[in-house]
């Protein structure tokens, strides 16, 4: 189960990846289709959270950070 970290409210644009970065920021890049290489990131929204160990950052359906716990596979 996933838990809200923080509410941002992002409205996403058809064609990029959104992903959470290693400063806790909101980055984005355009997504490779059809032989056409992806772009560079860029980030669109600072926010600056600080991660845990053992979690897994994400940007969920509405637009906000949410996090889920990792289980270890053995």
């Amino acid at each position: 189960m996933a838990e809200k970290v923080e509410k941002v409210g992002l409205k996403r644009e058809e064609g990029f990846l959104y992903y959470i970065d290693k400063d806790g920021d909101i980055a984005r890049v355009q997504m490779a289709r059809g032989g056409k290489k992806g772009g560079k990131p860029k980030k669109v929204e600072k926010t600056g959270i600080k991660k845990e160990k053992g979690y897994l950052y994400f940007l969920d359906k509405k637009g906000d950070i949410s996090r889920a716990k990792m289980v270890n596979a053995k």
